[in-house]
């Protein structure tokens, strides 16, 4: 029986419809290409004799998922957003490789990435947090399947976790007034002012530059968010969607706070001299640089819900604060739902549902009196 050369190669169909392609590299190994359709496996033996003709490697079918995610991050990094990346690897290297990493990728199966979901579910990542996982996972998997790695992308056989809204814990207005007058004495008063009128996000607040803030005219623009990322330190990232870059109108009260804390500021940068690191930030550390968020939540955040008497929040409900006392006073939830930077009006909604029973009787008895006026 005559041996078969060096770059030949067969194609068949198989038993679950796909077709295959396997093309011998050497030494009498080989390799397997799949698609749904004989032309298109037939195109992929066809580069892959190319390129073996050309001297130039196939992907080992021996390779880790762990490998073949490092490569798929590499090529997929110029056509991201650099925070998306950025994201995209933590998700790799902190989650995924260490559950499903040395598994080969021909052998990932729907049961490991089942499994993998369950495993994080249950140390504490949120629901949402395992999705966008999953969604790096699906993408990651398509590019293995384009590239005839694997004949089909095993996540397509998996459930996601169902998303769940965290329960938000918003204050009434009588506590965000407490809040606001325990927080006079701190520092970053107007940083806490700026998240219940505005509705910022930490992030938001924390990347805000002076020449961000037209003080004369009540406003300021959102154009980044401040992170710190492990091995790089501070990040500046735009925002996500086009509605995450948007002006803001600010009540009287909290432009004058804002020119208070100018002031301050400009007092502290006096004092250091050429030790301060200006760069331009409203809300900056003692030396004018980034603020940690995590170190002003152990600080100054939690001494004023202590002192005002507030049951214990996270800071995000902050932002919760001010969209439920908006939406709870009959502002339009479009108008709200700008403010807060959502990318649609159906996120504001569904996210603060709770506040809408009552604006909906208010509707009902709108048409009542324009469609049954007693005299």
């Amino acid at each position: 029986m005559k041996r078969r050369g060096d770059h030949e190669g067969t194609i068949y169909q198989r038993a679950d419809g796909r077709w295959e392609a396997r093309v011998t590299v050497g030494f009498g190994a080989r390799r397997s290409f799949y698609g749904a359709t004989r032309q298109e496996v037939v195109q992929k033996l066809r580069e892959a004799q190319q390129a073996l003709e050309s001297g130039l490697p196939l992907g080992d079918g021996r390779q880790t998922t762990a490998q073949f995610l490092e490569s798929w991050l590499r090529a997929v990094e110029h056509r991201l957003r650099q925070s998306t990346w950025n994201r995209y690897c933590e998700y790799v290297a902190l989650h995924i490789v260490p559950s499903l990493g040395q598994v080969r990728l021909t052998k990932l199966s729907p049961q490991h990435v089942q499994q993998f979901y369950a495993q994080k579910l249950s140390e504490g990542l949120s629901s949402t947090t395992v999705r966008h996982m999953h969604a790096v996972l699906h993408r990651a998997l398509v590019h293995a399947v384009k590239l005839g790695l694997v004949p089909h992308n095993v996540t397509d056989a998996v459930e996601a976790p169902r998303m769940r809204h965290a329960e938000i814990h918003p204050l009434s207005a009588a506590q965000a007034r407490a809040f606001l007058e325990a927080s006079r004495s701190e520092r970053l008063h107007a940083l806490f002012v700026l998240a219940l009128a505005t509705g910022m996000r930490q992030g938001e607040l924390l990347a805000l530059r002076w020449q961000d803030v037209d003080l004369a005219h009540g406003a300021l623009q959102v154009r980044a968010s401040l992170r710190y990322q492990v091995g790089k330190g501070f990040v500046f990232e735009e925002p996500k969607t086009k509605h995450g870059r948007r002006s803001v109108a600010l009540p009287p009260d909290a432009v004058e706070a804002l020119q208070a804390h100018l002031a301050r500021q400009e007092a502290e940068r006096q004092t250091l001299g050429r030790a301060w690191r200006d760069e331009g930030l409203a809300f900056a550390s003692e030396v004018g640089g980034p603020i940690e968020a995590t170190n002003m939540m152990r600080g100054s955040f939690h001494r004023v819900v202590e002192r005002a008497g507030v049951p214990k929040i996270r800071f995000h409900d902050l932002r919760h604060t001010a969209a439920t006392l908006l939406l709870g006073a009959r502002v339009n939830p479009k108008v709200v739902s700008e403010m807060l930077g959502h990318s649609a009006i159906s996120i504001t909604l569904d996210i603060y549902a709770h506040v809408l029973p009552d604006m909906q009787q208010d509707a009902a008895t709108t048409m009542q009196w324009l469609l049954f006026p007693r005299e």
